[in-house]
């Protein structure tokens, strides 16, 4: 029986380490063998993400997106690779990654520690800072003037969780509003039902140059939070995340980054100090 005991534990190892490989998903198989990528994204976070009027997506994140899914139908050989592309809700974009049933995701979702207990990152694509939207005739000019008030925020985003955090760690009695999407926050707060609404900055922004009346929104100066953006990937699957990443790489370091922010983002000006040195930081050398 002692004798037999080691090459239980090194049988135990192998098939432990068997089950490990089958369990971890090959993202670029799956590619090429379907000719297809599934690729999930929000369809109202313009500038990042959003549906035109042909019902195609396109946005900030979106072109950065192609050059990836080039540079994925390259690596797997796939030359007309088509592309599935999906529109949902950020905890549902969370849950289809996590299943399998979309290989990537385009958007401006909040690398998060929850989220990484689901799902992999690639390198980082934005950094923005959350805050809240009102109207331009209100009385609400810092945090401290939402008390007693009601503050909408989008159901399972970040965003949700550090307004809740902010109300009790400022003592605030606020109530929260939860919505689905940007376009019912800021059609509540035209309305007059709640205060402010609360969401990413930029994506604010472009919410309120949506709006029939743009000048009727105002955005408090005051930051929520610290939102690090990247495209969500399949747990576990170094060799996808590697070739996003090249990819990603490829477009900081060959300039093609500038023409992709003055196309969304050059109204706002040139990068930030912050974002420039995130592009730098998030280019992988050879």
């Amino acid at each position: 029986m002692k004798r037999s005991f080691p090459l239980l534990l090194i049988l135990a190892a192998l098939l432990s380490r068997s089950a490990l490989a089958q369990s971890a998903p090959d993202t670029l198989a799956k590619i090429k063998a379907a000719k297809s990528i599934t690729v999930a994204f929000s369809p109202d976070s313009l500038p990042f993400s959003y549906v035109e009027t042909n019902n195609q997506p396109a946005g900030y994140s979106i072109e950065l997106c192609k050059r990836v899914i080039a540079a994925l139908s390259r690596v797997t050989g796939v030359p007309d690779l088509k592309v599935n592309w999906v529109v949902d809700t950020v905890p549902n974009r969370v849950a289809i990654v996590a299943s399998g049933k979309a290989d990537l995701e385009c958007a401006n979702t909040t690398q998060s520690q929850a989220r990484l207990q689901q799902v992999d990152f690639s390198n980082l694509i934005f950094v923005d800072g959350a805050g809240f939207l009102v109207r331009a005739d209100s009385d609400v000019h810092g945090f401290g003037d939402l008390a007693g008030r009601s503050i909408a925020v989008t159901t399972g985003t970040t965003t949700e969780k550090r307004v809740v955090a902010t109300l009790k760690a400022r003592l605030i009695d606020a109530k929260i509003v939860p919505v689905k999407d940007g376009v019912e926050g800021v059609a509540l707060l035209e309305s007059g039902a709640v205060a402010a609404f609360a969401s990413d900055k930029i994506k604010l922004v472009g919410l309120a140059a949506q709006a029939k009346n743009p000048k009727a929104f105002a955005l408090l100066a005051e930051d929520l939070s610290f939102e690090p953006y990247a495209f969500m990937l399949p747990r576990n699957d170094s060799a996808f995340r590697l070739e996003v990443n090249r990819a990603l790489t490829q477009v900081y370091l060959s300039g093609e980054i500038d023409q992709i922010f003055a196309k969304w983002l050059g109204p706002l000006g040139r990068p930030s100090g912050l974002l420039a040195a995130m592009y730098l930081l998030n280019a992988i050398p050879e």
